[in-house]
């Protein structure tokens, strides 16, 4: 079939989809549907878009019971937990006041581009699944739909963690706090929706399905952990939440619209207290526009119903982690990464968000075992024994596994699953669940051969041209045909998971570690389908 022109592309998902496109959709280049290459990848993700899905049906008026607004204060606790007596030092502060670094002998800054080279080196090496990377074809991760408690009022003495895809996952407290750690919603972790890394397994539920949302905790500015498109429609379904991020990162949320917003530091806390109001709006709480129901954020059971009479706590602890942060080519390191703690209901939870663990050596291959006798001394992050120390033991843990392939190129910010047992260990945490994997493949959807066509006058001349456009208004890089270009292009777009390792492979590799640690296999520290909810 003859592809029929963009320009009717775009004004029938303009007319049939408002908002689908960003308003500044006539400055993105025609030139890109040019290629029978790129048009083929891009069209069946509109064609995703405007089918028919099959997804959870959204709470009626008749499951949503009116009930009672929560109202929400935050305060800085009166008795702050334990935190390392050199935490006044801040040694994660560059000096010069202009972002964060990882101030341990545990991590190594690789420079980027030698990074994306090394990279590229390994698709082309013996070890590789190829230039594009591992397959992805079905059969990869199950996903089911979600089934989260329908109201606040639903009662339940269980710690609830639901996993909806690669570090997202939503938590129910006992007593009816409700909690959602990086969402992204999006088909593509990228500042456009129609290029750049996409998943490979079906995102398991709406935004609007989510009863619930409280807080919002991010654990850095990564693509793949912070989606603009997300945040925008987690906004407007659930306009009373309320977002914990790491310090600097408070300014992006604000130029998103959203206002209640809360930044820390590493070893920095939070007390919030929702108290039930008998009013439909507070200045904590606000329902939704549609007035033929209750805004799901803002759903809670009677006012006088059980322990709630006196309001829900929770305690949010901001901790550190090793890791980096980037939305675009020159602001590297310039906002804070975090891992997490948050107590509420008699259970308390740590979230590892996105983390390295210990960095190896250079260029080792993928048959040593950097785990071995030659390797055992390495240093490891001292965090995560300092956090199990000063703030745990943790009910439950929800620890990357994922993304760590080539491991030396990986490792100083992705924990493999071998990692991630130490982390278990170190972080004192009963039982733990595995984030950072199973949901995107990382890979950029065209082909090398297509690229001169997007920008011929950027590929003609030194290969790399800057425009300010795209969901953010974020820098996107116009590449030629070179891989070094070509990588570096994908790392501006936000990587995903930019690693080679297959893709079930993270949860073979965390029994196998599990067995070497002497821990049980399987009901300590498992992973989930996407979608399936585990209680403790």
């Amino acid at each position: 079939m003859r592809p029929r022109p963009a320009s009717d592309l775009f004004r029938f998902l303009q007319s049939s989809r408002p908002g689908l496109l960003p308003q500044n959709y006539h400055s993105i280049p025609r030139s890109l549907f040019s290629h029978s290459q790129i048009y083929y990848n891009v069209i069946p993700h509109f064609s995703a878009v405007l089918s028919p899905t099959t997804t959870p049906t959204r709470m009626s008026s008749t499951q949503a019971i009116i009930a009672s607004v929560y109202s929400a204060s935050v305060s800085t606790p009166q008795h702050l937990s334990s935190s390392p007596e050199d935490v006044v030092n801040k040694s994660h502060h560059l000096k010069n006041g202009n972002g964060f670094t990882n101030p341990w002998p545990s991590w190594r800054d690789l420079d980027p581009v030698k990074a994306l080279k090394a990279v590229a080196r390994h698709r082309m090496g013996p070890d590789s699944a190829g230039i594009w990377g591992p397959s992805t074809a079905p059969p990869t991760v199950p996903v089911v739909t979600p089934q989260f408690l329908p109201t606040r009022s639903t009662l339940s003495t269980e710690f609830r963690a639901t996993w909806l895809g690669h570090a997202c996952f939503y938590v129910e407290f006992p007593g009816g706090f409700r909690v959602l750690f990086d969402p992204v919603f999006s088909e593509r972790c990228s500042p456009v929706q129609f290029i750049g890394p996409k998943r490979y397994t079906k995102i398991p539920c709406d935004i609007a399905d989510i009863p619930v949302v409280d807080v919002v905790v991010i654990s850095h500015n990564h693509y793949d952990h912070l989606d603009h498109n997300t945040i925008l429609k987690l906004k407007k379904h659930h306009p009373a939440a309320w977002y914990f991020v790491p310090l600097g990162n408070k300014a992006w949320f604000a130029c998103s619209g959203v206002e209640k917003c809360i930044e820390l530091d590493w070893w920095e806390e939070r007390d919030i207290v929702l108290t039930p109001s008998n009013s439909q709006t507070s200045a904590g709480a606000s329902p939704s526009n549609d007035s033929k129901k209750l805004a799901p954020s803002v759903q809670a059971g009677p006012a006088d119903e059980g322990p709630k009479a006196n309001g829900i706590v929770a305690r949010i602890g901001c901790l550190p982690c090793q890791h980096t942060s980037n939305r675009g080519l020159t602001d590297r390191g310039a906002t804070l990464w975090a891992s997490w703690s948050i107590e509420s209901g008699g259970k308390k939870v740590y979230f590892g968000g996105d983390t390295g663990y210990r960095a190896v050596p250079p260029d080792l291959p993928k048959s040593v075992d950097d785990y071995g006798e030659e390797f055992r001394d390495l240093p490891v992050c001292p965090a995560f024994k300092q956090i199990g120390e000063l703030r745990g033991p943790f009910d439950v843990g929800l620890i990357p596994i994922g993304a760590y392939v080539p491991r030396w190129v990986m490792s100083p910010m992705h924990a493999n699953p071998y990692d991630a047992v130490r982390i278990f260990v170190d972080t004192k945490c009963k039982k733990a669940l595995g984030i950072h994997w199973g949901a995107s493949d990382g890979y950029p959807a065209f082909h090398l051969d297509g690229m001169e066509s997007i920008f011929p006058s950027s590929a003609s001349s030194s290969g790399v041209r800057e425009k300010r456009w795209g969901d953010e208004g974020r820098v996107f890089l116009a590449i030629k045909a070179n891989f070094d270009y070509f990588v570096c292009g994908v790392c501006a777009l936000g990587t995903f998971v930019l690693t080679d390792e297959p893709v079930l492979e993270p949860p073979r590799l965390l029994k196998e570690a599990l067995g070497k640690e002497g821990i049980e296999k399987e009901g300590v520290f498992d992973v989930l389908n996407i979608g399936e909810t585990r209680e403790y």
